[in-house]
């Protein structure tokens, strides 16, 4: 069985790329406001999906761009307190990284998603088991530009 969508809308896999990225830019709008009302909150959950159903199926589309579309979407329900999805789709983000032999920011990434949809649903030490992963992948990305983010990120989450 294959993992291709059925039924994807007849466009160009061009313009699958670029509907890829404007809506994972859109919905970081929407993941910056403090203060989303619940139709913004609909619309963020929506990008999120809408974005990585595109990425798959856009021109020259890497197991990156897959891993980094499941990240967005575990972001997502962290950041709105839903732990079950978070942890779905952080756990689709390490097995994307894991299969395709995925390293430096995104499996570094992926265990930060992971951390982070634990702690939404509560459990503090497996956050902070998957914190520390994150710390030890993060430790190995080369780029400092890429580095700080995501130690940003773990930091912002006191695990510790």
């Amino acid at each position: 069985m294959s993992d291709e969508p059925a039924g994807a809308p007849d466009l160009d896999p061009s313009a699958h790329g670029r509907l890829g990225v404007d809506l994972y830019n859109r919905a970081w709008t929407l993941l910056a406001m403090e203060d989303r009302t619940p139709g913004q909150t609909d619309e963020l959950i929506h990008l999120a999906h809408a974005s990585r159903f595109h990425w798959s199926l856009a021109e020259g589309t890497r197991p990156e761009n897959l891993a980094r579309g499941e990240w967005l979407c575990s972001r997502v329900y962290a950041v709105l307190g839903r732990a079950e999805p978070a942890v779905w789709h952080a756990r689709r983000c390490l097995e994307i990284c894991e299969v395709a032999g995925i390293g430096d920011w995104d499996v570094a990434a992926a265990r930060e998603a992971m951390a982070r949809a634990l702690l939404a649903g509560g459990d503090r030490t497996a956050a902070r088991d998957w914190g520390a992963k994150a710390r030890e992948a993060a430790a190995a990305i080369v780029e400092d530009d890429d580095r700080e983010p995501i130690v940003q990120d773990l930091d912002a989450l006191g695990l510790g």
